[in-house]
């Protein structure tokens, strides 16, 4: 199948979204990123939250982890409850750098790990979601990055060739294993970063000419 353009693919939180569970907790802990922290790090946040990223519910993962953590049932179910003051918003240097993208005619995707109860909260309040071809949320496939099945099936759904798409992510893992896989793969840290590398690789020059 011949593209003349290569397909861009999104990783949507702290690359598209800036999502952080320090923004939802900090009010609970006064404010202290240390203590916040530990107690991620004690409950092993992380991977519970992976679950649910997988498909499991967010009523049942609160119910489990709480039994494993009585002491920390409130603070667990806030997750749950707030969970939308853990996003403060886009990450705007992005989403002009999408937009730069959809303007050239690329097609666009996203590949993201997210629980869908929770993604469909988020979704109608960014207009940016409308932009995308299609979109891949994990929890729908029972798959989370960066297992190589879950990029394998996405790239079954959109018809394409790993080589013939770029991918974006702040997740080192991640990123490694769509490396491995063929991926053209940019492993996001900043918008500048982001804007500089895909200038350097020819992929798309901001300033006006692609």
């Amino acid at each position: 199948m011949s593209h003349s353009l290569p397909a861009v693919v999104f990783d949507f939180g702290g690359v598209l979204v800036d999502w952080d569970p320090h923004y939802l907790y900090r009010p609970f802990f006064d404010g202290d990123d240390a203590a916040i922290d530990r107690f991620l790090r004690e409950i092993d946040f992380h991977e519970w939250n992976l679950q649910q990223d997988g498909g499991r519910s967010f009523d049942e993962g609160v119910a489990v982890l709480s039994r494993q953590f009585p002491q920390y049932a409130d603070l667990i179910r806030a997750y749950h409850e707030r969970y939308e003051d853990a996003i403060v918003g886009p990450i705007w240097g992005t989403v002009e750098i999408l937009h730069a993208f959809k303007s050239a005619g690329h097609p666009l995707y996203g590949l993201s790990n997210w629980a869908l109860e929770k993604f469909d909260l988020v979704r109608p309040k960014y207009e940016f979601f409308s932009w995308f071809d299609d979109i891949l949320i994990s929890s729908t496939v029972n798959l989370v990055k960066p297992d190589p099945r879950i990029f394998e099936l996405f790239l079954a759904r959109i018809d394409r060739r790993a080589e013939d798409c770029v991918y974006i992510d702040d997740s080192a893992a991640n990123a490694a294993v769509a490396d491995r896989l063929g991926f053209t793969t940019i492993h996001f840290q900043s918008p500048a970063q982001l804007a500089a590398e895909l200038d350097r690789r020819g992929v798309l020059r901001l300033n006006g000419q692609h």
